[in-house]
């Protein structure tokens, strides 16, 4: 592939994720019923209004694959408590991943939360809700169009999504994110 080929792939790439932001932010985030490990309801994002709430959803085992490529990075920067002279430098957010059961799938959400207690970083176990229902009011508001990725979203206190990508991490993306809540 020549130089000038490459370019404009990156280029569509980076457009298409901006298209996709674009296609969200500014609009509200639908109430969606989650549960914790321990079967605790949290009505995203009502009952996390207090702050801003990043929110990584998947509903399919390639995005699941792909929103875990964010855990580490998303826990070294925001979950894990900041010491020393960093502590001023951190941000006080919410955290959540969301893996989506629906469908047949649904059934399966027992299991996974059963897995998740058990192999999990307990540092991060209350950093995953999961939901069990319809898909298609979810996709639609969200445009949740590609069931191969994860969406990531950057919710306001108002219930406002604030920024929105897809995809594995990148650095690039964590800059945007980190951008919107300075």
């Amino acid at each position: 592939m020549k130089l000038y080929q490459k370019l404009l792939f990156v280029a569509l790439l980076i457009g298409s994720t901006n298209l996709y932001a674009q296609n969200v932010e500014g609009l509200q985030f639908p109430e969606m019923e989650t549960e914790t490990v321990e079967d605790e309801v949290i009505v995203l994002p009502k009952d996390v209004g207090d702050k801003y709430t990043l929110l990584g959803l998947a509903y399919s085992k390639k995005a699941e694959k792909d929103l875990n490529t964010w855990f580490s990075p998303i826990y070294h920067k925001f979950i894990k408590e900041a010491k020393g002279v960093f502590a001023s430098f951190a941000h006080d957010i919410n955290v959540y991943f969301v893996p989506m059961f629906t469908g047949v799938n649904a059934v399966a959400t027992g299991k996974a939360k059963k897995k998740t207690a058990e192999e999990l970083d307990p540092k991060l176990v209350g950093n995953i809700l999961f939901y069990k229902g319809k898909l298609k009011d979810y996709k639609d508001a969200l445009n949740l169009d590609d069931k191969k990725v994860p969406y990531i979203f950057i919710v306001n206190t108002e219930g406002e999504i604030v920024y929105a990508t897809s995809g594995a991490y990148t650095e690039a993306k964590m800059d945007k994110i980190e951008e919107q809540l300075e």
